[in-house]
């Protein structure tokens, strides 16, 4: 039982190294079918690596509406982007939940919100004359929630802070698309890259943050040494020295 449960985390994360690979593949050979079989599989699996790793269930939680988000955007139909940005939205609270419950202390300083604040804003400029004016308002409550749990996992180390910033890269992506910018070649790709990197990296820095902050209340549960169990020591040693004279 103990072999197999230590070799649950390793099995989840190969399951999902494969997908992810078979979905990227998919995506640049224009294999849709593999496409629509393969990203609705992407969180889950993310999820049971997660659950393996004796993660929290809430980021569980997130990761499932992440994958809601997945399938609702990929039927293509206009009247369920809403219904998956708003999937989407509810992982992203989830993610804030946990940073704010694990994270260490407040946002680092001024200037880190300062500079996200200043990215949400000139994003949000450029994308306003091309957005419909339907997805507007929208797009921008959206993406200032997505700023602000990209700010907060950096409360939680390097690892999730950079998969706050390619989730801010992928859904900017996305948003590019719907404004009408110029695209790069499979811009699908791209996105999805981005968006599997972005999701692992939130969900492995979350992971070692906790494990790390547990090993130090482990040590730091390790009561020193006195002064008694000191001169007791250096008792019994004066004593075996004493035995070893002729």
């Amino acid at each position: 039982m103990r072999g197999a449960r230590a070799a649950a985390p390793a099995a989840t994360a190969a399951a999902l190294a494969v997908v992810a690979a078979v979905h990227l593949g998919a995506l640049l050979a224009g294999a849709t079918t593999a496409v629509h079989m393969s990203k609705p599989a992407l969180m889950p699996l993310l999820a049971a690596y997660v659950l393996a790793r004796g993660g929290p269930r809430l980021l569980v939680v997130g990761l499932l509406f992440g994958c809601g988000g997945d399938t609702l955007l990929q039927t293509g139909r206009e009247s369920l982007f809403l219904v998956g940005m708003g999937s989407f939205a509810v992982g992203h609270v989830c993610y804030l939940v946990l940073f704010a419950r694990h994270g260490a202390g407040a946002a680092r300083t001024y200037r880190l919100a300062a500079a996200y604040a200043a990215v949400w804003v000139t994003v949000l400029a450029l994308l306003w004359a091309g957005l419909e004016a339907d997805l507007r308002v929208p797009v921008a409550l959206y993406s200032l929630l997505l700023t602000v749990m990209a700010l907060g996992a950096t409360r939680v180390g390097p690892w999730a802070a950079a998969g706050g910033v390619l989730f801010l890269l992928s859904d900017t992506l996305i948003a590019g698309g719907l404004a009408g910018w110029p695209q790069a070649p499979a811009p699908q790709f791209w996105i999805m890259l981005t968006y599997i990197a972005a999701q692992y990296l939130v969900a492995h820095g979350l992971l070692t943050h906790l494990r790390t902050g547990q090993e130090r209340t482990k040590g730091a549960g390790r009561k020193p040494p006195g002064p008694f169990a000191a001169r007791r020591g250096r008792q019994s040693w004066t004593a075996d020295r004493a035995s070893t004279m002729p």
